[in-house]
């Protein structure tokens, strides 16, 4: 029987997985948990194509994976993973098989806050200032001495999930133990099991906030994407309201510059080729860099990129994996292109939702909802996933403040939410 030539993708969501079976060719096995296939609305891939795994069980995972590859005799030319929980097993297995990817090493620091942030300030890497804190004592005694606003952050995790700024000394103790207190509600969690008993505080700095993505291999940066970020103001610190399609030159920054750093930045937390995914901060003239991480930008982000220029950043991924030449379409969209994610602003049930609306208004072109009615809304701190109900794709209406339009379009989408029965 002819060998067949798989990449390995791991532990990666049911709405990513029908992706990538579509534009894969035939060349993607999964690692599931079977979690996310119980609760799919996809179709399933056939047997061949996914291993169903508790991914919290190393030993059990490597038997179901060897036990897969000879029966259906795949060979494997790559490995993967686009969720931040998944990033310190892809690693394990990429070093067990021989494949490219990051090493467990570099992984644990940039799955670790404070060691991403050691590291950044032993090699000049501009990062806020920061401390790691075991108690709200010492978170308020950072902000004494710091005498200026201040975040407080879990040492893992991801995105804003229990990101809080503290305006006060006394608010930062107050913070600092809801903070401990999610920490632990969620010491079950892969993205937490790291550290529970610790967090980390820094200053808050006043910037533009961006995000990128971009390979680093062979001492090389390359940007494949970059946007700036629309912070919202009516919701919990660090949401993302959106994401502008820019480019380095039309925020007037130097690209090269900007590689520059970035090199720098991936290099100092041990990556010599990945394709990374990073936030930063714009402030005055500096870079001020935030988290960086061994994927692609996840999200709408991927949407937003497949409509506006084109480029297919989960292709792009596996082609990467296989180590095949890669096919980079230019960066700026030919109109300024926003992907706007869309929240709940109450808990409850959905019991009605409908895109009727948002449907008719010519600057929408793509949306993309997860949610239906029976859906449980619980707000954060408690849970900072249910709320989010999906994104909009659209083109901004030229000589109108983008946040503002971003608002108009949050409200065209219908949405009636019961309070949850108790």
């Amino acid at each position: 029987m002819k060998n067949n030539t798989k990449i390995l993708v791991v532990g990666t969501t049911s709405d990513y997985i029908d992706w990538l079976r579509k534009i894969g060719e035939g060349r993607v096995l999964f690692l599931t948990d079977p979690q996310v296939r119980q609760q799919a609305k996809e179709p399933a891939p056939e047997s061949k194509e996914e291993i169903l795994c508790n991914l919290t069980d190393v030993a059990l995972i490597r038997a179901a994976l060897r036990d897969h590859l000879y029966r259906w005799n795949i060979a494997l030319a790559g490995i993967t993973c686009f969720d931040c929980e998944s990033l310190g097993l892809t690693a394990f297995l990429a070093e067990d098989l021989s494949l490219s990817f990051p090493t467990v090493e570099s992984i644990r620091i940039c799955r670790d806050k404070y060691t991403t942030s050691s590291r950044w300030l032993k090699r000049s890497v501009r990062t806020p200032h920061f401390k790691l804190a075991r108690s709200p004592y010492d978170a308020a005694d950072f902000r004494e001495k710091a005498g200026r606003p201040c975040v407080l952050k879990p040492v893992s995790g991801s995105g804003s999930e229990l990101v809080f700024c503290c305006e006060t000394v006394s608010g930062c103790q107050r913070t600092a133990q809801v903070l401990m207190r999610g920490i632990q509600e969620r010491k079950e969690n892969r993205l937490y099991s790291a550290a529970t008993d610790c967090f980390l505080i820094e200053e808050f700095v006043e910037g533009t906030e961006y995000s990128c993505d971009f390979i680093l291999q062979k001492k090389q940066v390359q940007i494949l994407r970059f946007t700036r970020k629309i912070k919202a103001k009516d919701a919990p610190f660090g949401t993302t309201r959106g994401y502008v399609l820019t480019t380095c030159e039309a925020e007037g920054f130097d690209r090269k510059r900007l590689e520059g750093l970035l090199g720098k930045a991936a290099q100092a937390v041990g990556l010599s080729r990945a394709i990374c995914m990073v936030d930063f901060l714009i402030s005055g003239d500096e870079v001020v860099f935030l988290e960086l991480t061994p994927r692609p930008g996840g999200d709408c982000i991927p949407y937003l990129l497949s409509y506006a220029t084109g480029m297919d950043i989960l292709k792009i991924a596996l082609d990467f994996a296989e180590k095949r030449t890669l096919d980079i379409p230019d960066l700026l969209p030919e109109t300024p292109c926003v992907g706007l994610r869309l929240h709940a602003d109450r808990e409850g049930v959905i019991s009605h939702i409908s895109t009727e609306q948002l449907e008719k208004d010519p600057r929408v072109k793509k949306i993309h909802l997860i949610r239906q009615s029976g859906h449980l809304i619980t707000l954060p701190p408690e849970d900072y996933d249910s709320w989010y109900l999906g994104h909009v794709i659209f083109v901004p209406g030229p000589g109108r403040d983008v946040e503002e339009q971003c608002l108009e379009l949050q409200q065209l989408l219908a949405v009636e939410i019961e309070a949850r029965e108790t």
